[in-house]
């Protein structure tokens, strides 16, 4: 693995002494970003509790990697059901919250926008009245995306302070998540008020996220990688768009140093962050194709999918200097080195490799990275 070009001074780190026996309430943990997480934080040595549905992919990483028999509770439920969300984070007694269970797909917003909003919404609203009535929680970090902005269609990276918007109902749905938090955090967490006590909230924008073990449908790599193991020609829609590439580890090394700060009380740490890739590796949906396609050994190609289909952004990139400056996390990987460990995972997990172990390797490779850098 080679790290990319960005400079790696006065990095912060994963700190495995402070996670080591916590309690983390965790959503939408068996999902793909969910369930690598799980497997960090469990790693890690903290007490994971679940709240999810059942994973909707055949096969998904969840049961792949065997996840429910190593957390430490896993209820599947849905965050539309308040009594159920408040009961299991009752129950579970965290420290620590992450938020990532989501509706997550554009194309599926315009299927079901109704489903959309109410998970995205209805369920962060849930999620942060069962904070409400559970006492030892000290920190949350809700999970947003890259598309809360209102997209103008800019070459230049969204900035956490441009306007929140979304064409679509997927990226408005995460665009009023974002308002909820921030509503939430003024109303009843306010960090200026209350800087030793209650409940610090943050949340987290992060860019295309890809990495071995997601099967979602209508994701890029995942539809490739589904293509070229059936042997199919490959479909790529809008190939000249731009897209904030980056490994899932990346943000996810974001999400736990953001929590870290918030444990610590760090007022200026309650807000909203960007996890983006650097400005070099925002790259057009066609170069990241055939660039993973040369990876293979019969060379599979691509062809333009034609067809009409809902409208998605045509550029999309994040500054995240405010990450870099408060908190101390930039990329560490750049997207060659995101793409070669996507494809290696793909690859290991088609020959009949475990899939926690693939997972666990690659962690365990990126935790040394950051090591031998001194970050």
């Amino acid at each position: 693995m080679v790290v990319g070009q960005c400079a790696l001074e006065n990095l912060v780190t994963v700190d495995s002494q402070f996670w080591r026996g916590r309690r983390v309430f965790l959503t939408g943990h068996t999902g793909f970003k969910g369930s690598w997480l799980a497997l960090w934080l469990n790693q890690l040595g903290a007490n994971v509790h679940g709240l999810a549905l059942s994973p909707n992919t055949e096969p998904n990483l969840f049961q792949a990697a065997g996840l429910e028999v190593v957390l430490a509770g896993s209820t599947i439920a849905d965050v539309r059901d308040l009594k159920a969300v408040c009961a299991a984070m009752g129950q579970a007694a965290p420290e620590l919250v992450f938020h990532l269970a989501a509706q997550p797909l554009v194309r599926e917003s315009y299927v079901d926008p109704v489903g959309t909003y109410s998970t995205n919404v209805m369920g962060t609203v849930h999620l942060l009245e069962a904070v409400r009535q559970t006492p030892s929680v000290r920190a949350v970090v809700v999970v947003t995306t890259d598309k809360c902005y209102q997209n103008q269609e800019w070459e230049w990276g969204y900035r956490e302070t441009d306007p929140l918007g979304g064409r679509d109902p997927y990226s408005s749905s995460k665009a009023c998540t974002e308002l909820v938090s921030a509503a939430y955090r003024q109303s009843f967490f306010n960090p200026l008020q209350t800087p030793d006590q209650g409940v610090a909230i943050a949340s987290a924008r992060a860019g295309n996220v890809i990495g071995g073990g997601d099967w979602s449908a209508d994701r890029l790599l995942p539809d490739v990688f589904r293509a070229i193991s059936a042997g199919k020609s490959i479909q790529v829609r809008n190939p000249h768009a731009t897209r904030p590439w980056q490994h899932v580890l990346e943000p996810l090394r974001g999400y736990l140093i953001l929590a870290q700060a918030l444990s610590e009380r760090r007022s200026l740490s309650a807000d909203a962050f960007n996890f983006g890739p650097s400005a070099e590796d925002v790259w057009a949906v066609g170069r990241l194709v055939t660039k993973v396609c040369q990876q293979f050994d019969d060379k599979p190609t691509w062809s333009e999918d034609l067809n009409a289909h809902p409208h998605e952004a045509k550029s999309l990139a994040l500054d995240i200097s405010r990450a870099n400056s408060l908190l101390g996390w930039r990329p560490i990987l750049d997207i060659e080195d995101a793409l070669t460990m996507t494809v290696d995972w793909a690859k290991g997990f088609m020959a009949g490799e475990n899939a926690k172990q693939l997972c666990l390797a690659q962690i365990q490779c990126y935790q040394c990275l950051l090591e031998q850098k001194n970050v």
